[in-house]
């Protein structure tokens, strides 16, 4: 499985981005997704994430209000659409995806695309 973001760019403050990630190979065997960021000097952290049919989503409190994350099965592309942009949202933005067959399991992450929010 390929992982590919687009999307990303520099914002003011208070602007709005949406994030694609673009899913390619054994897709059928993907279930949930996520979007992880990772800002300088600290850890990843999950942003968003959403089941494989989309019915349900979870999101990190500092995010929460602000970004929507959902999926289009049939383009095998995830979306966050990040809203109302902080300077703190300035990371690095991850696509994961949680892929499973048979008896075997494995965790597909993407190239990463710079979010830059301005003050």
């Amino acid at each position: 499985v390929q992982l590919v973001e687009s999307g990303g760019g520099l914002v003011q403050a208070g602007g709005s981005l949406r994030l694609s990630c673009a899913a390619s190979g054994s897709t059928f065997a993907i279930n949930a997704m996520g979007w992880y960021r990772q800002a300088p000097g600290k850890q990843r952290e999950l942003v968003a994430a959403i089941t494989s049919g989309g019915g349900s989503t979870n999101y990190a409190d500092s995010v929460k209000g602000r970004f929507t994350i959902s999926r289009d099965n049939a383009w095998n592309t995830l979306y966050l659409q990040m809203n109302s942009l902080k300077p703190e949202d300035t990371a690095v933005y991850y696509c994961n995806a949680d892929w499973s067959w048979v008896t075997q399991r494995r965790t597909y992450w993407g190239q990463g695309t710079q979010v830059t929010v301005s003050s």
